[in-house]
């Protein structure tokens, strides 16, 4: 069994405005969130819904996916914004996202593709105080 490296901004602390935070990310994902920056600029993240590349986090130079009303702001990972559609927000609006990397191809799509490495989604449950304190805290 491997041992999960997580970042130390968990979803247990808390962001500037005191909510806890919806998206994190280990060190893994930071180091090639950094790799991919230094490539091609700033990037973004969309959470697929589960189209050509199944539910994985695609990674896409900013400018290069047009974010809409219909996508949700989930916050941050390594300056990063992290978005997810609306309809898949409310399924997973109680969840915990920390972004990984894992062994692997990326999405076609998304910047890791062809580096062996491709980012990969762990999750939790957010505990009910959690819930209480994010109500009506993502911009929407």
């Amino acid at each position: 069994m491997t041992e999960l490296n997580v970042e130390t901004n968990t979803a247990e602390q808390a962001g500037v405005d005191g909510t806890p935070l919806r998206v994190t990310a280990t060190p893994a994902a930071l180091e090639l969130i950094d790799e991919l920056r230094a490539e091609y600029g700033p990037v973004m993240f969309h959470q697929s819904g589960g189209c050509c590349d199944g539910s994985s986090p695609m990674c896409y130079p900013v400018g290069d996916f047009i974010t809409s009303d219909g996508d949700v702001h989930l916050g941050q990972v390594g300056g990063a914004d992290f978005f997810i559609s609306r309809s898949q927000f409310e399924v997973w609006k109680h969840t915990h996202i920390m972004l990984d990397v894992v062994p692997g191809r990326g999405g076609m799509f998304s910047l890791e593709n062809g580096r062996e490495k491709r980012f990969h989604i762990r999750s939790r449950l957010f505990s009910a105080a959690e819930n209480e304190a994010l109500a009506g805290a993502c911009r929407i």
